[in-house]
């Protein structure tokens, strides 16, 4: 077993409120060992998110702030941050918006991926409106992440065809797959 693999990996926090699967999925990356980085911090808004028992079973540092003072939590948030040395940040199903001043701390550095082919279906509910809007494709898009909500510069997409028979959870399971091939993919782009 190599002790020095890992050693010029970017420390990465991935920060999640729900069940987790795209952490599991950069968790399994991470470990390859090509991969640019190691997921070295998970941080969630929700106690009870599914997905933190992904680090426990990978044995990965894990946070919960559930404050509804944002200034204060962010500010803690922060502090975690530069003491685990985080360089990099992943928002996997994170979901609150973090403020214009957070944002300055990791300007460049903070990436998001969204179940809609951006600029297309900017926040909640994406594949409700793409099939509502009858439209013939959905996907995800992996973009760096700015004060304006679901807007910044994007760095990958994948386009999926939606199919007649699609209801909004048929084609949130479709992506959702797409998603676990995008976002290892576009950490990839950044990096090389």
């Amino acid at each position: 077993m190599e002790k020095l693999t890992g050693l010029n990996k970017i420390k990465t926090a991935v920060f999640i409120s729900g069940n987790g699967s795209n952490l599991r999925n950069l968790i399994k990356f991470s470990k390859i060992k090509k991969t640019p980085i190691s997921i070295n911090l998970v941080i969630s808004d929700v106690s009870e998110a599914i997905g933190l028992k992904y680090a426990d079973q990978f044995n990965i540092t894990k946070k919960i702030f559930n404050s509804y003072n944002i200034k204060n939590t962010e500010k803690k948030i922060l502090i975690l941050l530069m003491k685990e040395k985080i360089s990099f940040i992943c928002l996997a199903g994170f979901m609150k918006i973090l403020s214009k001043d957070f944002i300055k701390n990791f300007n460049g550095k903070i990436i998001n991926i969204h179940p809609s082919l951006l600029p297309k279906y900017k926040g909640l509910n994406t594949h409700h409106k793409a099939i509502a809007n009858k439209d013939k494709f959905a996907g995800c898009t992996v973009h760096y992440v700015t004060e304006k909500l679901d807007s910044g510069k994007i760095i990958m997409q994948k386009k999926i065809k939606i199919v007649g028979k699609d209801t909004s959870i048929s084609l949130a399971k479709k992506v959702l797959k797409q998603e676990h091939k995008l976002y290892p993919a576009a950490i990839i782009k950044i990096f090389n």
